[in-house]
C-alpha cells in the first residue's frame, strides 16, 4: 500500500505511529545502521542493543523531565500485569489501598489488587456511566493507605482527570496508557506511572514503568522474581529477553518527539484537535457527547446520535470513506474517534467532513 492509499486510523489501540518513524523501521528493518542483521534478530545483550535501550530511556527522561530519582524500567504484560504488580509490590505496611473508579479499567485494576489487600474505593463515577471525574480532596484518603491509584485517561468512556489528586504522603499511582506523552506532566507528583505503549509510544508488547526508587525492593519474599520492580530495576529492564523490537520502536517516537519541540508540542496540537472536534459534536443537531466538557479526554473522543442504526451505518459508511475504527468499545456502542499524537489535524479534518455529510444525508 503506498502513502497515498494510508487510511486515518482511529483505533483506541493499537493505534497510528507516526508514519516517518514507520518509514524508517522498514528502511532500517533488515540491516539495522549496518551491522547486517534487524533489530528482531539482534541480541539483547549486544553492545548495538544496549545502545538502544539506553538512547530510548535518556530520551524518555529528558521528554517528561523525569527526576533522577526515578527508575524507567521496559517490561511486558500490558497494564493489565502493572494490575498485579503494583499491589504486590506497594502493600506493604497497611495493606491498604485507596482506588478512584472512573471507568472498566479502574475496575479491573481494583478487582486484582483486591487479591492482595484491602481496597477501598473513595471515589465513583459509575452511577453515571463514567461520564464524568469525581472531585476527591486530601482529607477523601485512608490515612495509613499504602497508595492511591488512578486511571488518568479513561479510553472507552472518553474522560480524563484535569487535575492531579493531592494525596499528600501517600503515593499516587497512575494507569497513563493511553495518555502518556500526549500533555506535559509533573512526573515528581506520582510514586508511579506506568502505560501500554500501543497508544502513543510504540508497537503493542511493551510497557513503560516510571517508578520512585524509594517505592522499589519491598516485595514479599515469596514475589515470583519477574514480578518483582526490584528485578527489573537491578538488571537495567534487561532481567530477560525484553520486547527488543518494541523498545526500539519506541526509541524513535522519543526522537521524533524531540524533533516536533517536546510534549509541550504535542499539548499544544492535541488540544487544538480535540477542541475543533468536540465544537463540531457541541454545535450538530445529530451528534452528541455524553461526557461532561470539564472531563473529556483529548485522546479519546466519544459520541453518538441517539438511534443505534444510524450509529451502525455511520461506523459503515465511515470505513467505506478511509475513517476505520470509529466504532465505540463493544460495552457501550455508540462512536469513538482516537485522536493520539500520531493523527494528523487532516485527519480530524477528514472526520468532521464526512460528518458534516452523514448529517446532512440522515437528518
Amino acid at each position: 500500500m503506498s502513502k497515498a492509499e494510508r487510511v486515518f486510523n482511529f483505533s483506541a489501540g493499537p493505534s497510528m505511529l507516526p508514519l516517518e518513524v514507520m518509514e524508517l523501521a522498514a528502511e532500517q528493518l533488515t540491516n539495522y545502521n549496518g551491522c547486517g542483521m534487524s533489530v528482531m534478530e539482534m541480541s539483547h545483550r549486544s553492545k548495538e542493543f544496549e545502545a538502544i535501550i539506553t538512547t530510548a530511556e535518556s530520551n524518555l527522561r529528558e521528554i517528561m523531565n523525569i527526576p533522577d530519582n526515578y527508575k524507567v524500567l521496559f517490561l511486558q504484560g500490558g497494564a493489565t500485569l502493572q494490575f498485579s504488580m503494583v499491589p504486590i509490590n506497594l502493600l506493604r505496611n497497611s495493606k491498604k489501598a485507596d482506588y478512584i473508579l472512573t471507568g472498566s479499567w479502574a475496575k479491573k485494576a481494583a478487582a486484582e489488587a483486591k487479591k492482595f489487600g484491602q481496597v477501598n474505593i473513595i471515589a465513583s463515577s459509575e452511577e453515571r456511566n463514567f461520564t464524568y471525574i469525581p472531585e476527591v480532596k486530601k482529607e477523601d484518603f485512608t490515612p495509613d493507605a499504602d497508595y492511591v491509584h488512578i486511571t488518568f485517561n479513561n479510553t472507552i468512556y472518553g474522560t480524563k482527570f484535569r487535575y492531579i489528586p493531592d494525596t499528600g504522603d501517600i503515593p499516587l499511582v497512575s494507569d497513563f496508557s493511553s495518555c502518556i506523552l500526549s500533555e506535559e506532566l509533573d512526573v515528581s507528583k506520582f510514586g508511579l506511572i506506568y502505560a501500554g505503549a500501543q497508544k502513543n509510544v510504540g508497537p503493542a508488547g511493551l510497557t513503560i514503568v516510571i517508578i520512585r526508587e524509594d517505592l522499589i525492593g519491598h516485595a514479599p519474599a515469596n514475589t515470583p522474581v519477574y514480578l518483582d520492580y526490584k528485578t527489573h530495576a537491578n538488571n537495567d529492564s534487561l532481567y530477560n529477553t525484553p520486547p527488543t523490537f518494541g523498545i526500539y520502536m519506541a526509541g524513535e517516537v522519543f526522537k521524533h518527539i524531540k524533533k516536533l519541540g517536546g510534549v509541550s508540542a504535542l499539548e499544544k496540537m492535541n488540544k487544538e484537535k480535540a477542541m475543533k472536534l468536540y465544537d463540531y459534536i457541541d454545535g450538530s443537531s445529530l451528534f452528541r457527547c455524553p461526557v461532561e466538557a470539564k472531563d473529556r479526554s483529548m485522546m479519546n473522543v466519544v459520541f453518538v446520535t441517539g438511534n443505534e442504526a444510524f450509529d451502525k451505518k455511520f461506523i459503515s459508511e465511515s470505513k467505506a470513506a478511509g475513517l476505520h475504527n470509529l466504532g465505540g468499545h463493544r460495552s457501550i456502542g455508540g462512536m469513538r474517534a482516537s485522536i493520539y499524537n500520531a493523527m494528523p489535524m487532516a485527519g480530524v479534518d477528514a472526520l468532521i467532513d464526512f460528518m458534516k455529510k452523514f448529517e446532512a444525508e440522515n437528518l
